[in-house]
């Protein structure tokens, strides 16, 4: 995730918990920064910690934060600052402590009105720690799956509609992963295993809309004219025409097909042999 989406993310969340919780109380109570307190009222502590979050001190308003959970359990300000905790959390990379808190709020407090936010953060924390398509994707998936449960869940809110967004980049990242391991079996001529990953890209609807799918029918074409499948390469270089036909790897799989002294099919007639409407079940 690059730096201006992480912001994006985290300024979305300011947003939301500013709207969510609304403020408290003045701020014109006295600050203070120190890590240990003694009793005191329960609207010092819950601004210090929101002050603290304003400074970006994100390990001072945490500790405020708990503060107000230790002195004042029962109390309207522990819930909210149940939240708080965990945003100061996320801010500052603390995922699994921010998901645990916030997942603490969900467990008591499920029909407040700050519950989707609960969700979403837990869903973003899985988000921010995915891992390059060369390591093992468990992460991508807990948040996939997190993500839907968010759009499932709250589909009008701000926070569904961000998850949406995140849940095609998650999407994206699946598919490099299959492409990752259909290059892999090419290079070392395991051409069908090859082939099945490649036509994963393709014939999976949530990968339809990645990036990847360019390539993947290219590589179909490799494939396919490795174990002497004319038809289908044919057919693939077709359906890339047809969908991608500016794109580098129309280009190459042009290049291609010509050197292997390959007949190119034209639009026309893949379509009238069926080619561009059976493209696994519609034309990409």
């Amino acid at each position: 995730m690059t730096p201006q989406q992480k912001h994006l993310t985290r300024a979305l969340a300011a947003v939301m918990l500013a709207g969510g919780l609304g403020a408290c109380a003045s701020m014109g109570q006295r600050q203070r920064e120190a890590q240990q307190y003694q009793d005191e009222p329960v609207a010092n502590l819950y601004n210090r910690g929101t002050e603290m979050l304003d400074r970006r001190r994100w390990d001072v308003a945490l500790a405020a934060f708990q503060e107000v959970e230790r002195q004042h359990p029962y109390s309207s300000w522990a819930r909210r600052a149940i939240l708080m905790e965990a945003y100061a959390q996320y801010q500052s990379n603390q995922y699994d402590d921010a998901i645990a808190s916030a997942q603490r709020f969900i467990s008591l407090h499920p029909g407040n009105e700050s519950a989707p936010y609960a969700y979403y953060l837990i869903a973003v924390c899985h988000f921010e720690r995915i891992l390059d398509v060369g390591r093992d994707q468990a992460t991508t998936e807990r948040a996939l799956a997190a993500l839907n449960d968010v759009v499932r869940r709250f589909p009008e809110t701000a926070y569904a509609r961000d998850a949406r967004l995140k849940i095609d980049m998650v999407y994206d990242q699946l598919a490099g992963k299959e492409m990752e391991v259909g290059r892999f079996y090419l290079q070392r001529d395991q051409h069908l295993a090859a082939i099945n990953r490649f036509r994963n890209v393709i014939e999976n609807e949530n990968y339809q809309r990645t990036t990847h799918v360019p390539e993947a029918l290219h590589r179909l074409v490799e494939a396919y004219l490795s174990v002497g499948m004319i038809e289908e390469a044919q057919r693939m270089a077709a359906i890339l025409g047809y969908n991608f036909p500016g794109s580098e790897w129309y280009q190459r799989t042009y290049a291609l097909m010509t050197d292997s002294g390959v007949q190119q099919v034209t639009p026309e007639e893949a379509q009238h042999r069926g080619w561009l409407s059976r493209t696994f079940g519609r034309v990409l």
